[in-house]
């Protein structure tokens, strides 16, 4: 019973960081619009709020290594993206164009 309460605790604790960090990120937004670094920071907070709900809602630590790898990766894809739209936004739609 004890160890239900524990991850029950553990669970809500990571629930109320998720929403934080979201909060965090608006915040964000809406006081540094003009800031250069900004995507980097809410890259950041993107990743790290993926790798949260990894480990505690899909417990990527005791999946298999390969599945743990593949996640990670998963997780990387939006932060990268985010960060090559922000910098190289224009170079990538030329590239994109017909």
């Amino acid at each position: 019973m004890n160890l239900k309460i524990d991850r029950f605790r553990q669970l809500t604790a990571t629930w109320l960081a998720l929403v934080a960090l979201t909060l965090v990120g608006l915040g964000l937004g809406e006081w540094f619009r003009d800031g250069r670094w900004l995507p980097l920071l809410v890259a950041a907070i993107i990743w790290l709020k993926g790798a949260l709900v990894a480990r505690h809602f899909i417990e990527s630590h005791i999946a298999h290594p390969f599945i743990a790898r593949l996640l990670q990766g998963f997780i990387a894809i939006a932060p990268a993206a985010l960060i090559l739209t922000a910098f190289f936004g224009d170079t990538l739609a030329r590239w994109a164009t017909l």
